[in-house]
């Protein structure tokens, strides 16, 4: 945040504030307080001048009632008398000193004056000619030197009623009063100045103990945006910002406990996410993803970098489909196809929306779960479901036949009759066979499983059911052996070995042909042993081999019907040798014949149920 300008800052405003607040109370009472003195300092002085003017009018008054006393020139003892114009003239000489004094009689001629070259003159002046008609006339005036004068003519009367026999003309400076006003205005500017100086401190000291609070709040509000509730505002007072000032400590106490909270929430919602086994996607209002989780990268395959900020269809491969609106508005789930030409591999994506009450939606979360060995399970359980149901039916149907062709008459023909219940018994057998090998499957699916392991020698093993087989009666089928003399002991169950051994030679002796040879080869490989049975039959294609341990496989399923087959057997052989901790497969060429190949452990194997 940047800092505040200084002029912009409460601190100046609020002492500018302060100190205009005290010019302008100062300049009102000051214009006040000198209207009003200017006005009584006038009035006063011209009281003073009228009192005068009065008295002088009253004494020179007198002296024109008395004329007939100044008519001779001498008195009565022989001196000279004085005369009218010169008793006036003593009487203004006493009593004045203004700028100009003016006595005259009605006929405008200047009896006597201050001003010696103005007597025995008559005069012009306007407002002398109004005073010698009885009218009084006053006015503040400005002399051409620029010197404020107050002029009074006033007439003069005999009694308040009588006749005017003259006037007096005055003209006294009223300067000193300005004067006197200016110096009290100066002490007033210079008391405003002191005043200002004085407030503008008082000021700024006062604005320091509001602003400084408040900066440091500033202060402690920059650190909690950075996340640091540690500090706390310095408490100056119980006023009303120290108030503040406690009540923002509290509100940061509540935000550090809030902004724990929400972390711990935030941490544990991550440790979930994190170790989540289903992926987890969440988009804006948009469709752009703004969360994604570790499994959510792992099981598409893409970086949460390169995916934020993408759009959800583009990602999940649904822009072409649907738009954004069809997506939150009708579908909840779906099944993503990402499978490729070598790998099977099936999403089921649960979305959901982000929507605050009855809000506007806010987003969408998209929960990923890998579906693709539930979708092989589910396939394999079809599958499964529907060769048992055809393995059963087949023979079913055949017994059905035949019971039907003997109950029909049939069983009373000596030639037919035996021959249907023959096939009849070889159907039910292979459907006991194919029961049992179901029920086996079913035992070794079982945790609670358990194999009888015990230690023998493997060749002495291998030998004895080579011996078993090569008693049977088959027509130019040679079994080889090219087994080691030395002693090689495992650790196994004998029964379920056994069981091994006679579906995998069965096989290679039910697909030779006549004259082939079957080969047994056992070899110590690290601390393995494997064992190899090779046939010269007609072999498998090549992208079938893998398939062959799969429950019901077959290559061709109308010559393993002919000679028995259930398609179990190698499925259970696989079941046995991987319990015992070992592996099997298959190498073949189709017309070159085929190579079982199983190996098992030479250290002892635990006995337990099967992992």
């Amino acid at each position: 945040m940047d800092k505040v300008n200084f002029f912009k800052s409460i601190h100046v405003k609020f002492v500018l504030i302060y100190v205009l607040l005290i010019l302008i109370a100062m300049q009102v009472i000051s214009v006040y307080f000198i209207n009003n003195l200017e006005a009584d300092l006038r009035q006063s002085f011209s009281k003073s001048l009228y009192d005068r003017v009065n008295l002088l009018e009253f004494n020179i008054e007198q002296k024109m009632k008395d004329a007939s006393k100044y008519k001779n020139s001498k008195n009565e003892d022989g001196e000279e008398q004085v005369t009218l114009e010169e008793d006036i003239q003593a009487l203004i000489d006493e009593e004045f000193e203004e700028k100009e004094l003016q006595v005259l009689n009605k006929e405008g001629m200047v009896l006597a004056s201050n001003k010696q070259r103005l007597v025995g003159q008559i005069s012009f002046n306007p407002k002398i000619k109004i005073a010698l008609e009885g009218t009084v006339d006053d006015e503040i005036m400005l002399t051409p030197e620029g010197e404020r004068v107050m002029v009074l003519a006033k007439p003069i009367q005999i009694n308040s009623d009588g006749p005017t026999i003259g006037a007096i003309y005055l003209q006294a400076s009223i300067e000193s009063i300005f004067k006197q006003i200016q110096r009290i205005n100066n002490i007033l500017v210079t008391g405003t100045v002191i005043a200002l100086i004085i407030t503008g401190l008082l000021g700024v000291f006062l604005a320091r103990t509001i602003t400084r609070p408040m900066a440091d709040m500033r202060k402690q509000a920059l650190v909690m945006a950075r996340g640091d509730f540690s500090r706390k505002v310095q408490l100056y007072g119980d006023d009303e910002i120290g108030q503040l000032a406690m009540t923002f400590n509290n509100l940061t106490t509540k935000l550090q406990e809030a902004t724990a909270i929400t972390e711990s929430e935030r941490r544990k919602l991550r440790s979930v996410l994190t170790y989540m086994t289903d992926g987890v996607i969440a988009t804006d209002r948009d469709g752009a993803i703004i969360l994604m989780n570790d499994r959510a990268e792992e099981m598409l395959n893409i970086s949460r970098q390169n995916a934020l900020g993408t759009s959800l269809l583009e990602l999940l491969r649904l822009n072409t489909n649907y738009t954004w609106e069809e997506l939150y508005n009708e579908y909840e789930s779906m099944l993503l196809d990402f499978s490729t030409d070598d790998l099977h591999y099936v999403v089921r994506a649960n979305f959901s929306t982000i929507q605050k009450d009855d809000g506007p939606i806010n987003g969408l979360i998209c929960v990923l779960h890998d579906v693709t060995e539930q979708e092989q399970i589910d396939n394999e359980r079809r599958e499964f479901v529907f060769n048992v149901s055809h393995e059963l039916r087949t023979p079913l149907t055949t017994m059905r036949s035949y019971l039907e062709a003997l109950a029909d008459g049939a069983w009373q023909d000596d030639n037919i009759a035996p021959r249907f219940l023959e096939v009849t018994q070889n159907e039910t057998e292979r459907m006991i066979r194919l029961v049992t090998d179901l029920l086996q499957l079913s035992k070794m699916d079982s945790k609670d499983y358990r194999f009888n392991f015990r230690e023998i020698d493997l060749i002495h093993f291998l030998n004895g059911i080579i011996d078993r087989f090569d008693m049977l009666e088959k027509e130019n089928i040679e079994l080889s052996r090219s087994l080691p003399d030395t002693l090689i002991p495992v650790q196994m169950d004998t029964d379920k070995m056994t069981q091994v051994l006679d579906n995998i030679i069965s096989n290679a002796m039910k697909y030779s042909p006549e004259g082939g040879t079957i080969t047994f080869t056992a070899v110590v490989i690290g601390r393995k042993v494997k064992v190899s049975i090779s046939d010269q039959g007609v072999g498998i294609p090549k992208n079938n081999v893998s398939k062959i341990f799969d429950r019901f496989f077959r290559v061709d399923r109308a010559r393993s019907r002919d000679i028995g087959g259930t398609g179990l057997g190698l499925a259970i052989a696989k079941e046995i040798v991987l319990a015992h901790g070992g592996d099997i497969w298959a190498e073949s060429e189709w017309g070159q014949g085929t190579t079982i190949h199983f190996t098992l452990p030479l250290r002892k194997v635990k006995e337990g149920p099967k992992a």
